[in-house]
């Protein structure tokens, strides 16, 4: 008997259609990275490298009331109670069931016999217990694909974390940007019109002439002029902004993002390191989803497979049935049945095949997307990177342009006052002087949104 059994485990392993673990599809990824990554991002609160408490708050309000985030949580939620009901399969299922009926029999059929009432009543309660045996690992490779798509939900949860972290940051320093050049053209209007009140007066005193002062005048118009586009690019900024935070209507409309009424910012923008190590990279939540949903339709395959090979039911029922109510639990009422059934397909008109070949094709579209997942990813790192340099080198040029343009006002000042140069030269670099601090607010703004990709690129 121990020959016979140990053979017959044999011959059951030999048909198990389980399909080996997959395998993380081959792709070449660059060897000439670094081998040590940065340490500053090791817990995912990666913003903090910006030293900003307010965007920290704001992140954090962010991340407890978004609505895309809320959706992915439920999405997860829905994924582990699919894994659960797929776990359900792997025990027996047990249900109760209580019948009462009242019937009259024909007394003209062949089966008829004399002596029978032809009315009477019949009670029945039982507990049915069903189960199927999964000797071919159809309901396990379903609970493989039901945990895998668990993880690429967790995974997609991730990765809307992730986008939302970097998108909050890009819009918190464009509104921080637009805030910095409202607040730089007031003090420019203020210095232009400053500089009018005095030209007045030397035009009344008969110094200058009406056309030096309707110089000035357009000047400051120009300044002022300026002002509605910049608070309306603000205002919008803090809208977007208040939505990705997931505020309410009423808060959307009436509440407003904690402003800096102060020019003084540190120019100190942060420097993410060009080298990272390629495997930190295989860690974005977009590729670890991707890889899921490959390994779910891996066994996804394995279960179409399992479909071709017979299936094993075992039913059982215990009970009692009684033409009286008042005998339905005494000893003679008892009854109980067991029973085992096996079904094979036999023909099905090339359903089954059709199904385990539509995994497959699935399986082989999963492989191409996940490879092509890896190459975007390590273009939107490279493009990142380069947009980080480029955007500090084009901060540096701005600020070194910014400083002299400042010491060419106060010459181009010294000279008007001499009498040397004409007032153009003072309007022209003023005009320069503002276009430069605004650009260098702009640059700002643009490395630390290229930082912001970055991260989001490298999956934080």
């Amino acid at each position: 008997m121990r020959r016979i059994a140990a053979i017959s485990a044999l011959l059951l392993a030999g048909c198990s259609t389980n399909s080996p673990a997959p395998q993380r599809p081959p792709i070449e990824i660059p060897q000439a990275w670094k081998e040590s990554a940065p340490r500053f991002a090791e817990d995912g609160r990666w913003w903090r490298i910006y030293e900003d408490q307010e965007l920290e708050k704001i992140v954090d309000e962010a991340l407890q009331g978004n609505a895309d985030l809320v959706i992915a949580a439920a999405r997860v939620d829905e994924a582990r109670a699919v894994l659960g009901e797929a776990r359900s399969f792997f025990f027996p299922r047990v249900d109760a069931q209580g019948s009462a009926t009242r019937q009259e029999i024909s007394t003209r059929t062949a089966t008829a016999f004399p002596g029978i009432p032809r009315e009477f009543s019949s009670y029945r309660g039982t507990l049915n217990v069903s189960y199927e045996v999964d000797l071919f690992g159809r309901l396990r490779a379903g609970a493989d694909a039901a945990r895998a798509e668990l993880a690429a939900s967790e995974a997609s949860r991730e990765a809307v974390r992730l986008a939302l972290a970097a998108q909050v940051a890009k819009s918190y320093y464009a509104l921080r940007s637009f805030e910095q050049q409202v607040i730089l053209t007031r003090q420019t209007l203020d210095l232009r019109e400053e500089a009018l009140g005095l030209q007045r007066k030397r035009r009344d005193a008969g110094v200058i002439g009406d056309y030096e002062l309707r110089q000035l005048e357009a000047e400051a118009a120009a300044a002022r002029a300026q002002l509605p586009g910049l608070e309306q690019q603000r205002e919008r900024e803090e809208v977007a902004l208040q939505v990705l935070l997931g505020r309410d209507a009423k808060q959307v409309f009436e509440t407003q993002i904690a402003r800096r009424e102060t020019a003084e910012e540190k120019f100190l923008p942060p420097v993410v390191p060009a080298g990272m190590p390629s495997e930190l990279l295989l860690r974005r939540p977009d590729l670890v989803e991707a890889e899921r949903h490959l390994a779910a339709a891996n066994a996804r395959v394995a279960a179409a497979r399992a479909e071709m090979f017979p299936s094993i039911a075992l039913t059982g029922v215990l009970g009692s049935e009684s033409a009286a109510l008042s005998n339905l639990f005494s000893g003679p009422a008892m009854l109980w049945t067991l029973g085992a059934a096996v079904t094979q397909p036999v023909f099905a008109g090339g359903r089954l095949e059709a199904r385990t070949e539509q995994a497959r094709a699935r399986e082989r579209a999963l492989v191409a997307q996940y490879q092509q997942a890896v190459r975007v990813a390590f273009s939107e790192v490279r493009n990142a990177l380069v947009a980080q340099l480029r955007a500090r080198e084009t901060y540096e040029a701005e600020s070194a342009r910014a400083d002299a343009l400042a010491d060419t006002l106060r010459l181009a000042r010294l000279r008007y006052t001499s009498g040397i140069a004409s007032q153009l030269e003072v309007m022209d670099a003023e005009r320069g002087l503002l276009a430069a601090r605004a650009a260098r607010i702009d640059a700002l703004r643009a490395h630390r949104a290229a930082v912001a990709d970055l991260f989001r690129a490298l999956g934080g």
